[in-house]
């Protein structure tokens, strides 16, 4: 079954987790004993209603504050498509943990209060939508209830929100009217918006087409598993399991191995233990080929003749997410898809305002949540794409040595 993830962001109170919580509820993605709990701890129960916001703010800070702190991720599926949604702090503080939910999403949904508009948080998350190259925005100005479902409301915020997106460059935005609280747009059609002719959200994130978004032109596959049995019925048998980043490979295709540089051609292409004659993104496939090979976790397999990127030292855009601050010459681990390389950040040229996207002067250590052009050496060559030309492939994260904890997640340029 196809896969959308999609992360929603907005400022405070604007109905995110509210509207998540409508998600789950409404399409009977809630289990029984969730829904129970749910109903002990609203604290608007004395009304007989339901807070579908305690669905994604789960931190008990959180709770007792009504806001959202950390990127809360929920998992849900309906009969058409399976879903994975990040849920985006909304203070200003928080802005650039979006990055970190953002960075692999197909789709954001950028609320907006119908009594408010557009606002600085607006711009805020579409400069970030723009900056991590989403190619698909959804506007959902909610709150409609509390403007009397007013057309006029929303077509002005329609035309304030597609001015700022010009300037952008956000193409694909769809706009939709919803009230997140009483359930209107948001899996079946308002009748008290009866002059919207869209589909509701989530017809909507069913029937969304993300085929195109995937590169098909260019072949990447990194190797996440040698698989040798060793056994008298498969004792020559080698073969290299791992996702097919971007690309296809066709039986026959002439490869070339990646940071080695060595040719050969694929003589066998098997989808959960069956031959097939071609393989294409994002399937999980093993490449068998015709020559014995040293191949390791963390190659990369493109066909012969196709530019990509080779080295150890990386332009890179870095969203810090550690309390510790950083300081040029650290070192850590990167982790690139299946590959782990010792690096150390080299340099560090500038800090980047995602309020503006404004180039800053650097002044003293990075701290946290804050985003800086860097250039990381690592121990040994990395096979990887710009971020924005390959998304998969263009990007990692960073690994402190000492608590193995993720302190940084990076993007090529």
């Amino acid at each position: 079954m196809d896969l959308l993830r999609f992360i929603t962001a907005g400022s405070v109170d604007d109905g995110k987790s509210t509207l998540i919580g409508r998600l789950l509820y409404d399409s009977k993605n809630i289990l029984t004993d969730q829904l129970e709990q749910l109903e002990k701890q609203s604290k608007n129960k004395e009304t007989g209603g339901i807070d579908l916001a305690l669905l994604t703010d789960g931190l008990r800070a959180e709770r007792e504050q009504g806001i959202t702190i950390d990127v809360a991720y929920r998992y849900f599926s309906t009969p058409n498509r399976k879903f994975i949604i990040a849920d985006a702090p909304g203070h200003v503080q928080y802005t650039r943990n979006m990055i970190t939910g953002a960075s692999n999403a197909s789709l954001v949904i950028i609320l907006v209060d119908a009594r408010q508009g557009v606002v600085e948080q607006t711009r805020r998350h579409s400069i970030i939508a723009s900056l991590l190259k989403i190619p698909h925005v959804v506007v959902a100005i909610n709150k409609m209830d509390l403007v009397d479902y007013s057309r006029d409301v929303f077509n002005d915020i329609v035309i304030d929100y597609a001015a700022m997106a010009r300037q952008l460059n956000l193409e694909d935005i769809a706009y939709i009217p919803m009230s997140a609280l009483l359930g209107d747009n948001i899996v079946d059609r308002s009748e008290k918006m009866d002059w919207f002719e869209g589909k509701p959200l989530l017809q909507f994130l069913e029937e969304i087409e993300t085929d195109n978004d995937i590169n098909h032109t260019d072949s990447r596959f990194q190797v996440q598993l040698v698989i040798r049995p060793q056994t008298e019925e498969l004792h020559d048998y080698r073969g290299y399991a791992g996702k097919v980043i971007s690309g296809i490979y066709k039986k026959g295709d002439v490869v070339k191995i990646l940071p080695s540089g060595i040719e050969s051609s694929i003589s066998k292409l098997e989808i959960a233990g069956q031959e097939v004659e071609e393989v294409f993104a994002p399937q999980s496939v093993v490449i068998q080929l015709k020559d014995d090979i040293d191949i390791s976790r963390g190659d990369t397999i493109v066909k012969a003749g196709e530019n990509i990127k080779v080295g150890n030292e990386l332009q890179t855009l870095l969203c810090w997410m550690d309390e510790k601050p950083l300081h040029s010459g650290n070192k850590y681990y990167l982790q690139h898809n299946s590959r782990l390389v010792r690096a150390v950040v080299k340099s560090i040229e500038y800090k980047l305002d995602v309020n503006t996207l404004q180039q800053l002067p650097v002044e003293g250590p990075v701290k946290l949540n804050e985003v800086v052009r860097a250039t990381i050496k690592t121990a040994s060559p990395l096979v990887f794409d710009s971020f924005a030309e390959i998304s998969a492939n263009g990007s990692a994260i960073l690994i402190d040595e000492t608590s193995n904890s993720t302190v940084a997640a990076v993007l090529f340029q």
